[in-house]
């Protein structure tokens, strides 16, 4: 499990595309961790922000894996771009 601090971006898309940025070098020791686990270069997680708990698939983007905040999380969590959150990060699988 791993835990860490991000700024909520969006990334294009006419829905609200919202994520958590982990940082490279994160990106790397989950990239290391999930070997049999990706596909199509995702990475099947359950994340935690606040007291939602869901299951997403992470995917890179120059260089970094981005974790997308489905609506509902940010609709429970009250989260829109900019925001700070905290992640609790686990793998799936």
């Amino acid at each position: 499990m791993w835990e860490f601090d991000a700024e909520l971006i969006h990334w294009r898309g006419p829905a609200p595309f919202v994520f958590a940025p982990l940082t490279p070098e994160l990106s790397d020791e989950v990239k290391d961790a999930a070997r049999g686990l990706m596909y199509w270069g995702q990475v099947p997680v359950t994340a935690t922000i606040g007291a939602t708990t869901f299951e997403t698939a992470m995917w890179p983007k120059d260089g970094r894996f981005l974790l997308p905040i489905k609506v509902a999380v940010q609709r429970a969590e009250r989260l829109d771009v900019g925001d700070p959150v905290s992640v609790r990060l686990s793998l799936r699988g």
